[in-house]
């Protein structure tokens, strides 16, 4: 399977008087099944970039969530590659927060 698809879609093309151009897709993460590649897409959408999410057709058929055919892709046209891989790389601790010394109230 190829990490790059082609398709033609609405962003922003810097041309004037066209609204459409080719976009290249890159793949960015591949998730145990379709469900954890929809959370990794909407960790990105919340972040503004545009992203598309697939399974196998088989594998979806099947509804497997093992294997090649069970692979869930998370995609982001080229131009966000990087920003995407930063996005899913930051770590975020939920030390910060002590929920034992929250006063409560009345």
């Amino acid at each position: 399977m190829s990490d790059k698809s082609e398709t033609a879609v609405s962003l922003p093309s810097g041309k004037k008087g066209s609204q459409y151009h080719e976009v290249k897709w890159e793949v960015v993460a591949q998730m145990p099944g379709l469900t954890p590649a929809t959370i990794v897409a909407g960790r990105l959408k919340a972040e503004g970039l545009p992203v598309r999410v697939w399974q196998e057709g088989a594998g979806q058929a099947l509804g497997l969530t093992v294997g090649l055919l069970g692979t869930g892709y998370v995609a982001v046209p080229e131009e966000y590659k990087d920003q995407a891989l930063t996005i899913l790389e930051t770590d975020y601790e939920d030390d910060a927060a002590d929920w034992d010394d929250e006063e409560s109230v009345n």
